[in-house]
């Protein structure tokens, strides 16, 4: 039995409209994650030393290369996959599984070894207490995959903000009772294991015991190439934190991984919330070469249109946000926040372009690139960061501009158009960047002299303004999108919440078959 797909000849409006709407739920969700998550940060900050976070950072780490070697690539295969069925599942399911076990395990035994590679004696204990972590999450990958080919972000958006609450509060209570950087692992593991349980709950799908060698076959022929990506980023982070950590110390590590959270929070609200919900739709659309050029511009002009202010935002007001909400002890990270919140408009574009070429079933460029990139990246890191956090993360723009242009090309063929358009898009994009940020750097010196909350306040509504007004200017269409888009979805939720009030008096027969036909 197989799940029921949107057609391929469905309206491109009926579809945007779709995949807007996951895109605000998952948005909601990380917002309400993220926020949570920030008034946990600035407590956790003022009970723990920057030594502990950098601890915790070098082992979370290696969580991600576990988790990728786990899924082999299955959960992006089943993602965008044009047919699945029963035994395509159960197959990912019982290998995820069985490689969960193992890794977890070898987690746990190389926890020594890793302790020594950097030094810090408290990390193999760290490795250990996070290594069931493993295994929980690759005991979701089937659920998790199923409720994103189905575009079920509303039950994803729910089920990761009950589990950030129930991990922020763990992370809250254990800090408090002294027990440092535990805080920190229990919430990692009670986050996924909470995630796991509304999966199950959710995807309501039960492995069978058929294992095919066929199945098998196919999903890791396409998902090697997946995890070879991935694996490649992760070292990349792995070899960075290493770099870091032997030219100005775990305290140095520290400071950088605080500088990354202010931007991660504020790319993960915004842009970033396209990620997931791109996959899928460039999946169904990568037939229809006019649609998916338009539905990938349209795409990439929204992610500009709103990455952009929050990132002018966060670049002027670092100075007061990072040393008022983390304290003053975290000064040293606000210069490196400030240039990295420039460099994640750059890498926003990856972001898209990663799920472009993954929907489009070729992700042996993504990897080609992604070697590249990283191994540039990396470069970098060695010249840079001996010279402090602030020249490494100049050293990661200067990247990170380099790989716009890279990538030009390589979408330009998977959308069988010319790069000058995609090039003209990105520099109406910048256009904006150049007048919010103007107008947003007048504004913050003007209101210096008031109390820092107004003055973040006052920089942020002129920030928003100045954009609205830029992308007039240079991304109507754009503009005109988020418009309409906004408003046909809060028709839609004034017109559920209508139908909830007043019940249909005569039910049409078979009008709710859909829903018994949803599930695998």
């Amino acid at each position: 039995m197989t799940t029921p797909e949107v057609p391929g000849g469905a309206p491109e409006a009926g579809l945007a409209h779709r995949a807007f709407g996951a895109v605000l739920w998952t948005a909601s969700q990380r917002w309400a994650v993220r926020i949570t998550g920030f008034v946990t940060v600035a407590i956790l900050t003022r009970l723990l030393s920057p030594a502990e976070f950098g601890t915790v950072a070098i082992a979370l780490s290696l969580l991600p290369i576990a988790y990728l070697l786990a899924d082999m690539g299955f959960s992006t295969y089943i993602v965008q996959a044009k047919d699945v069925d029963q035994r395509m599942l159960s197959t990912a399911f019982w290998f995820t599984s069985a490689i969960g076990v193992v890794l977890a395990g070898a987690l746990v035994a190389a926890a020594p070894l890793i302790s020594a590679l950097f030094d810090v004696p408290d990390v193999a204990l760290v490795v250990v207490g996070l290594a069931p972590a493993v295994l929980i999450v690759t005991l979701t990958t089937v659920p998790m995959s199923l409720l994103r080919r189905r575009m079920r972000f509303q039950a994803l958006a729910t089920q990761s903000i009950v589990a950030a609450l129930v991990g922020q509060a763990a992370a809250v209570v254990i800090a408090l009772m002294g027990f440092g950087v535990w805080a920190l692992v229990a919430q990692t593991v009670l986050n996924q294991l909470v995630v796991s349980v509304f999966g199950w709950m959710y995807a309501r799908w039960r492995p069978g015991l058929s294992f095919s060698v066929h199945e098998f076959r196919a999903m890791a022929s396409f998902g090697v190439k997946v995890v070879g990506v991935e694996i490649v980023e992760v070292g990349r982070s792995l070899v960075e934190n290493a770099i870091v950590t032997a030219a100005l110390g775990v305290t140095g590590l520290g400071y950088l991984n605080v500088a990354q959270r202010l931007t991660q929070i504020a790319q993960d609200v915004t842009a970033a919330a396209i990620l997931p919900v791109s996959t899928v739709v460039f999946a169904r659309v990568r037939d229809a070469p006019v649609r998916l050029r338009s539905v990938y511009r349209r795409s990439l002009s929204l992610a500009y249109g709103v990455i952009v202010p929050v990132m002018v935002f966060v670049a002027l007001t670092s100075p007061i946000l990072l040393p008022g909400v983390f304290g003053q002890k975290w000064g040293p990270s606000v210069v490196t926040s400030q240039v990295l919140a420039v460099a994640s408009i750059f890498v926003m574009g990856a972001m898209l372009d990663h799920g472009l070429l993954y929907g489009a079933g070729r992700p042996g460029v993504w990897f080609i690139y992604a070697v590249v990139i990283d191994g540039l990246t990396v470069l970098s890191a060695a010249l840079m960061a001996r010279h402090g956090l602030v020249f490494w993360a100049l050293g990661f723009l200067a990247v990170a501009i380099v790989a716009t242009f890279v990538r030009w090309p390589l979408v330009a063929s998977v959308l069988e158009s010319s790069w000058r358009s995609l090039a003209w898009l990105f520099l109406r994009a910048m256009a904006t960047a150049v007048v919010s940020g103007g107008i947003g750097f007048a504004v913050y010196a003007l209101c210096g002299s008031l109390n820092p909350v107004i003055c973040v306040l006052v920089t942020g509504v002129a920030v928003v303004l100045a954009q609205l007004l830029a992308m007039r200017m240079f991304m109507r269409e754009a503009l005109k999108d988020i418009f309409q888009m906004t408003v046909v979805r809060l028709g839609g939720l004034v017109r559920s919440r209508r139908a909830t009030r007043e019940p249909e008096s005569s039910p049409v027969p078979g009008e709710n078959d859909h829903v018994s036909r949803n599930e695998v």
